[in-house]
Parts: structure tokens; sequence; C-alpha cells
């Protein structure tokens, strides 16, 4: 059976890309390299968040990370997010596992579960995670910890097991974005 999508038409994540930018790219619908809030929205939403989340997600995060993606760049209303530069998004207040090029650090995320894991080894229950964002939230960083706690809360919230639980491999694959991806499948799979 033939395929009605060209060769043309398919587009990928460039293999070059570090975890950071892969993590973002999945909210790059087209894959042009650049995230609108359209595009984080129906991203979003792919994943399983609900409108009210989606839409907040979407303006939230592309007012925050448009200016600082584009560098030398004027104001943009459209508020895009350039996906090779989104390391100069990168929040205080956060885990480390991404450095500041945006490359992953084993060790930093390795550390998440070897301090904050006390229950199971290789997941966090919501006391653990909580006590990880306590932990890393830097003195008089409103933002970076706000953001931080939304990051890691949605994540939770979407990926806990059924008893409660966040497990390591889960928060891996949000590193390098193959949770979104894994995400939206399954999704697609349940709806007729």
């Amino acid at each position: 059976m033939a395929s009605s999508i060209s060769a043309a038409e398919v587009k990928v994540v460039p293999e070059e890309y570090n975890f950071l930018q892969k993590h973002v790219a999945f909210f790059d619908r087209n894959k042009d390299g650049i995230v609108y809030p359209s595009e984080t929205f129906q991203g979003f939403r792919a994943i399983g968040c609900g409108y009210l989340l989606s839409t907040f997600a979407a303006v939230f995060i592309n007012i925050s990370l448009s200016s600082k993606t584009r560098p030398g760049k004027g104001f943009s209303f459209s508020f895009p997010i350039e996906v090779k530069n989104v390391r100069l998004g990168i929040h205080s207040s956060d885990s480390g596992v991404y450095d500041k090029d945006g490359r992953f650090v084993a060790s930093k995320f390795e550390e998440i579960f070897a301090k904050h894991a006390h229950t199971h080894r290789d997941a966090l229950t919501s006391k653990e995670l909580k006590e990880l964002l306590k932990a890393n939230r830097e003195p008089n960083d409103c933002k970076g910890g706000i953001l931080a706690f939304g990051e890691w809360k949605v994540l939770y919230n979407l990926c806990k097991d059924k008893s409660g639980l966040l497990h390591k491999e889960t928060v891996r694959a949000v590193y390098d974005g193959s949770l979104f991806e894994q995400l939206e499948k399954q999704r697609s799979s349940k709806t007729p």
C-alpha cells in the first residue's frame, strides 16, 4: 500500500539537535525550526493536556522564551521560539540536567534519583518531587521556582503510574523529547 505522504512533506528533527532542542522540537509541529503559540497549544493537546492548560502553556511559554531565543531580533507579537537557540531560555532553579548549551548531563540526572528517590530508587513520589523542587530552588528566585514547579507538576500529573510514582525512564524520556512522541501515540491510539 502506497503512502499518501510524499518524502518532501515529511519533516524530521535534525540529528545534530541536542537534548534540549529535541525536547522543544516536539512542539515545532511543522518542523520549520520555530515554535509559535499555536504549535505549543497543539503539542500540549497532543500529549493529553486540557484546553485550559494548553492555552496557558502556549501563552506563558512563548511569551517567556520568545525574546530570549531570538537574540538581536526585534519584538514580535507572534511570540516565536527559535529551537536552535532554546538554550538561551534555560531558567534558574532547575535540575541542572541540561547544561548551558542544552546538552544532557547524565550525572545531574542520576543525582535527582540518588538524592530524592527514597521510597523507590527508580521513581519519585509526589512528596519526593516537592523535596526535589525545594532543593533546587535558588534563593529569591520566584520566576525560576514557578517555572520548575509547573514543568514538574505537569510531568507528574500526566505520567505518574497508578501508585503515584513518576518513573526514572519517564523522566529520562522527557529530557530528550521522546516522551512527548510516546504520549501522542498513546493518545492517538485511544482516539477512534
